[in-house]
């Protein structure tokens, strides 16, 4: 005899639309943040408005890392526009695949409930709701890294065809080229096959699979390495770094120890622990030979974690129907609405301007303020030029008078500038000049000849008139002594 108010759930229902939506929803939750975009965004929008030989002929010289994801971006603004919302939509709908994902791996291999819980905790986890509305490829390697995994599991039990591996490894091998850092993936469903101890079959399939997606990204590989220069700026690795993957580690074991596996079936804890751990092992590994310790890059990982968080909840779920019937379907409504309360002021954080370091928009206002007919404009660092370049009509009429040649023509994100002697008497010649650079609080050293030749000029030579700070950047207004 049933009990009237339990929520039961039919055996095989689809539950996953309910993640994705939910994910969804979280995704375009403040998807413009207050109309700000911050440095790395920037690099996205003003590389995807160029035409696609300029996009290539950059590619040779710098990020080629990324040149994938430029070209797609790059389709995207020609059909909808440029715009935040066209930029950070791939990301959402991308982040709601990979809940979708989830869900149905935890679905199969621990039950109804804790597929759909692991798929709601999926877009709550704090990493997830910051690069859910990033205009960068971190969300899409995601969702790719989701589909692989939800490939694998069907292969695993029994049900995989070779349409199955074909889709597996061309999967990987489009992540790889989104971000070749996500190969990482291939070592964690490694250590999975080798958990469950998969036939001979799977593993000769598995193994030429896994091979064509790393030769189909190999070239990347190596060209991009050419252009290492690009993650000089990482710091080496150090032990206060490796506490957030620690905590999160010791989460995902705990969430592995109360895995219950049933007789005979494959279970979350030898797919979702490797997903969680290896990637991030591995990524302290290589950054131990060159710093490239960046959370970012293993951001597919938390696949891993929300699916031990779902296969615990699903766990409680059934520990507790046998003495409280009437109050075990009700554990994950509550524990998800908790966790929302909980994390509501980090969510609403993460959707402010403030989250990020800088906001190239805000200090393109106060630069249309602040200018003057016939000033100049000088950046330091170059890269600060990018603000100039996606708020283009903000910088009208100023003259940059360090540039030598244009981020286009150069094929590079910032442009080539001139050498320290020419900017020096360039910056003489003028009587007003705008200053576009780091707000003291996140500003680093000055690196490099033409810096420190651009700020000895107006210290000697020029005087303060106006100064503002907004969103981790600065606009000082000097003149002529």
């Amino acid at each position: 005899m049933s009990i009237p108010w339990e929520i039961p759930l039919p055996r095989r229902p689809h539950l996953w639309p309910i993640p994705l939506l939910w994910t969804l929803a979280l995704g375009l939750w403040g998807i413009s943040r207050q109309d700000s975009l911050w440095r790395d965004e920037a690099a996205t929008w003003q590389v995807a408005r160029r035409p696609v030989g300029d996009i290539w002929h950059m590619l040779g010289n710098v990020d080629s890392v990324h040149g994938l994801y430029y070209l797609l971006m790059h389709g995207l603004f020609q059909w909808f526009g440029a715009g935040t919302t066209t930029l950070r939509l791939p990301s959402v709908l991308a982040m709601a695949v990979a809940a979708a994902c989830v869900t149905a791996i935890g679905h199969r291999l621990a039950g109804a409930w804790a597929g759909l819980a692991g798929g709601l905790a999926f877009g709550l986890l704090p990493a997830v709701q910051f690069y859910l509305q990033e205009g960068r490829p971190y969300a899409l390697v995601t969702a790719g890294a989701g589909i692989s995994t939800l490939l694998l599991v069907t292969v695993l039990e029994g049900r995989g065809r070779a349409v199955h591996w074909v889709a597996y490894g061309g999967t990987v091998a489009v992540c790889g080229l989104l971000n070749w850092l996500s190969l990482l993936i291939l070592p964690a469903h490694l250590a999975t096959l080798l958990w469950t101890r998969a036939r001979r079959g799977t593993w000769m399939r598995w193994a030429p699979a896994a091979t064509v997606a790393v030769a189909a990204v190999l070239p990347l590989i190596l060209y991009s390495r050419r252009q290492s220069a690009q993650v000089s700026w990482i710091p080496p690795l150090t032990w206060h770094m490796l506490i957030g993957p620690a905590v999160l580690l010791a989460i995902g074991g705990l969430g592995a120890l109360l895995d219950r596996p049933r007789a005979g079936r494959l279970s979350v804890a030898p797919v979702a622990l490797p997903l969680l751990a290896v990637p991030q092992l591995a990524l302290i590994g290589l950054s131990l030979a060159k710093p490239i310790f960046l959370d970012r890059y293993v951001l597919f990982s938390m696949l891993g974690l929300a699916l031990l968080i779902g296969s615990a909840l699903g766990t409680a779920v059934r520990a507790a129907r046998p003495r409280f019937p009437r109050a075990a379907p009700w554990l994950v409504p509550v524990a998800v609405t908790a966790a929302v309360v909980a994390l509501l002021p980090q969510s609403l954080a993460k959707r402010a301007p403030e989250s990020r370091v800088d906001d190239v928009l805000a200090v393109a206002a106060d630069v249309r303020r602040l200018k003057h007919p016939g000033d100049a404009v000088v950046y330091i660092p170059a890269a600060r030029r990018d603000s100039a370049l996606v708020s283009p009509d903000d910088f009208a009429g100023l003259r940059d008078v360090a540039l030598a040649e244009g981020p286009a023509v150069s094929g590079t994100l910032k442009g080539e500038e001139a050498g320290p002697d020419r900017i020096r008497a360039a910056m003489l010649a003028q009587r007003r000049i705008l200053l576009l650079t780091d707000a003291s609080e996140v500003a680093r050293p000055l690196a490099g000849k033409r810096d420190h030749a651009k700020t000895a000029v107006l210290e000697k030579h020029f005087k303060v008139v106006a100064d503002v700070q907004v969103r981790g950047r600065r606009v000082t207004v000097y003149e002529r002594r």
